[in-house]
């Protein structure tokens, strides 16, 4: 076991590895964080932002781009490799509600992004 979150609840909840192999991002929507862990489990940083409110979806291209849904704060968000800080926002409340899932086609360069309540997909040009 590597990491375990002993909290009840929806705590750790999505998870992705960057291209090195050397960090794990954790999705933990009852805190509203995202977790950058190293691999042998120590946390490296915690995220926050106002953006970023009950995080689900977390998805990290072959660039190593970290993408993260903010299911209710209506957001798809990109963070640095660190976990550290907010990058972009790629998606807002005007472009989406309750974003649960994104993923990255690199070589055609698209983002699709999953949504809650209306099963709705939206395909993002990535540019």
């Amino acid at each position: 076991m590597l990491y375990e979150d002993t909290g009840g609840g929806c705590r750790v909840f999505k998870c992705a590895v960057s291209p090195a192999g050397d960090r794990i991002y954790v999705t933990n929507c009852n805190q509203h964080t995202l977790l950058t862990l190293a691999m042998d489990g120590n946390l490296i940083f915690t995220f926050t932002d106002t953006q970023l409110q009950e995080p689900w979806g977390v998805h990290v291209t072959n660039e190593g781009q970290v993408l993260v849904c903010g299911s209710s704060s209506n957001t798809v968000i990109q963070v640095d490799r660190e976990g550290r800080k907010k990058l972009a926002t790629l998606l807002s409340r005007k472009d989406v509600r309750r974003p649960l899932s994104v993923c990255s086609y690199d070589n055609i360069d698209q983002i699709t992004v999953g949504l809650d309540l209306n099963n709705k997909i939206i395909v993002l040009e990535r540019q």
